[in-house]
């Protein structure tokens, strides 16, 4: 089994908590994923399996994309609803649609972002996350992250998430001392969406956390091409895995693609360069195949004017 798995999260478990109930299921230990999803948060979750998880370096750095609601009126120590009350700022129920919208525009394109404390980040050789559960704040430096779609959810489109989500959508909209809105974000690898939340709520002066989060994008994975791991289950009791597991070819479709012919195929299982013909010069990953199927990774060396591979998969 190498290739890919499409799971849709649950909320309430880890990420490494879906990799070791695959690994039951699947009965194998070579499982790994390509982004971690909060406990809260659900949605696309990529496993790579047997060879493919030496695909994880081409795939995760992928665009994500986001359904998320933001609850504006207060944030919270994490940035998210697990997180301790903290900050008071305005309120929320007077924001506009118009300020609303007028502040999404600022975080669009490429802005600089501080990565929160409770993150996995590491400093130090230490995750942020294990600090601030410490209580102690160390020094971040901002990072640039590019935001390629922010956009305002309807109100119907908001009872939907909570559907989805299997939250109260009569508690959706407004509370007693909080506004709810939904938004939509495509982002690069290493957005965090919790920042983005609570930046926007210090833009509207009200105070915001994130207060669910659905990833419904990884790179060309959908969530509409998702399976649930009670839907896992019930496929490899029917012996059917075939039908749901990515080729590693198609994991990696973003890749230029070289084709091998022959001789180059056994250059390349032997670990020799091949000529530099038929893809773009400045490519750090591209995809070296024979019949549709994947031999290796490879790279260009300019200086030598040859493919060299840095992953081969065929024996």
């Amino acid at each position: 089994m190498d290739g890919a798995l499409i799971i849709d999260k649950p909320a309430g478990i880890t990420s490494h908590d879906v990799v070791a109930r695959a690994r039951k299921i699947l009965n194998t230990k070579r499982i790994g994923h390509t982004g971690t999803l909060d406990p809260f948060a659900t949605g696309v979750l990529v496993l790579l399996v047997g060879k493919a998880t030496r695909l994880a370096q081409c795939l995760d750095k992928d665009e994500k994309e986001y359904d998320a609601t933001v609850r504006l009126g207060f944030e919270t120590d994490s940035g998210d609803l697990t997180g301790l009350r903290t900050t008071e700022r305005g309120n929320a129920k007077l924001v506009s649609v118009e300020e609303i919208e007028n502040v999404l525009k600022e975080f669009r394109g490429e802005i600089l972002q501080t990565p929160p404390m409770f993150s996995a980040k590491k400093i130090e050789g230490k995750k942020l996350y294990e600090l601030a559960r410490k209580g102690i704040e160390v020094e971040r430096k901002p990072v640039r992250v590019k935001i390629s779609k922010l956009e305002l959810l309807s109100d119907a489109e908001m009872i939907e998430l909570s559907k989805q989500l299997k939250v109260d959508s009569s508690q959706v909209k407004v509370g007693l001392d909080y506004h709810d809105i939904g938004i939509s974000v495509a982002c690069s690898a290493g957005t965090y969406i919790r920042t983005l939340a609570q930046d926007i709520g210090r833009k509207l002066q009200t105070g915001a956390h994130l207060s669910s989060l659905e990833r419904t994008r990884a790179g060309k994975f959908r969530i509409e091409d998702s399976i649930t791991l009670e839907e896992l289950q019930e496929i490899a009791s029917d012996g059917k895995l075939d039908e749901v597991f990515v080729s590693m070819n198609d994991c990696v479709a973003h890749l230029p693609e070289r084709k091998l012919t022959e001789e180059e195929l056994t250059d390349v299982k032997h670990g020799r360069k091949i000529a530099l013909t038929g893809i773009p010069s400045q490519t750090d990953f591209l995809r070296l195949t024979s019949n549709n199927h994947l031999v290796a990774i490879g790279s260009a060396d300019i200086g030598e004017n040859a493919i060299k591979s840095r992953i081969v998969f065929a024996e």
